[in-house]
């Protein structure tokens, strides 16, 4: 057996080269930080350090669910997560429907290179688009508006929008480049059972329905599963750019408070509390969804 694995590594040398770069880090920017967690056992103290700060067992995590604002803070990120998984999840998998129905090549390739190209854009440069065209002076949509009669919106200053701006723009930067998956789902799809389809007399919309959605389902079980874990776990830095004084209501979630708790407030050990209460969250529902999809069919991450 020994032989063997050291036969396969000597075989397979080159690959193994390649997974260094990836495991590296992996391993010096996941599982080394990871040893952190115990900050949010103890009342850390910069100057005192780790080994020196006193340990406090479970305060930290008592303050956070004990916290009024706590609520409202998981509130706002779990609708912002759920109206993101409704919204963003089935687009790329209809764009990429689209595409692979799509019989002009040349079209194809142009408006499929276009749709990629929001998802290179920094979170910066997105955020600094989206606040140019909703300025309420100067921006594209409130200059329609006003030409229709309408009074301008100041669109991020009121709490009511920031949900429907940040899904809209995470939907326009990351649906053509999600189609990739998907594509590579449909292109495995045997051509046999189109043409099988056809001669039952089946047109464009049975054959979608009957032949390509059954074979990328294994494909969408697997992204519904990550996308489950991402309900909570919503980015930064988007947020904290189209947040603002006006729209913290809905604008302020976990990541945010966890900012200016932790990095502002130097509140370290509660903000670390935080956020490691919401992985344990974030890995339930991944386990419990996994579970759920193995139970169903035969598709699951584990």
């Amino acid at each position: 057996m020994k032989q063997s694995l050291l036969h396969r590594m000597k075989r397979d040398r080159v690959y193994l080269l390649l997974l260094i770069p990836v495991l590296l880090y992996y391993l010096l920017f996941h599982y080394v930080p990871m040893f952190g967690i115990v900050v949010s056992f103890m009342d850390y103290n910069l100057f005192k350090g780790v080994w020196h700060s006193p340990w406090v067992g479970l305060k930290h995590y008592r303050m956070f669910f004990s916290n009024p604002d706590a609520w409202l803070i998981v509130r706002n990120t779990l609708l912002l997560g759920l109206y993101k998984f409704i919204f963003a999840f089935p687009a790329p998998i209809a764009l990429a429907i689209l595409f692979y129905e799509m019989r002009w090549k040349k079209f194809r390739r142009f408006v499929q290179s276009v749709s990629y190209l929001p998802f290179f854009l920094s979170s910066v440069v997105l955020s600094s688009i989206m606040i140019m065209l909703l300025s309420p002076s100067t921006g594209w949509i409130n200059k329609a508006i006003q030409s229709l009669g309408f009074e301008p919106i100041n669109f991020l200053q009121r709490p009511e929008w920031f949900r429907t701006i940040y899904i809209a723009s995470d939907i326009w930067q990351m649906t053509g480049y999600g189609t990739i998956i998907f594509l590579a789902a449909l292109a495995a799809i045997d051509p046999q059972l189109y043409e099988a389809a056809r001669m039952d007399g089946a047109n464009r919309w049975k054959q979608t329905v009957h032949v390509t959605l059954p074979g990328i389902i294994p494909a969408i079980v697997i992204m519904f599963i990550l996308s489950i874990g991402g309900i909570l776990n919503i980015p930064f830095d988007k947020a904290f750019l189209l947040g603002n004084a006006g729209n913290l209501d809905t604008a302020d979630i976990i990541s945010t408070y966890v900012y200016r708790i932790g990095i502002l407030g130097g509140g370290m050990s509660y903000a670390t509390a935080i956020n490691l209460s919401l992985g344990l969250v974030t890995m339930l529902l991944v386990y419990l969804t996994n579970v759920a999809s193995r139970k169903v069919g035969e598709t699951s991450l584990w």
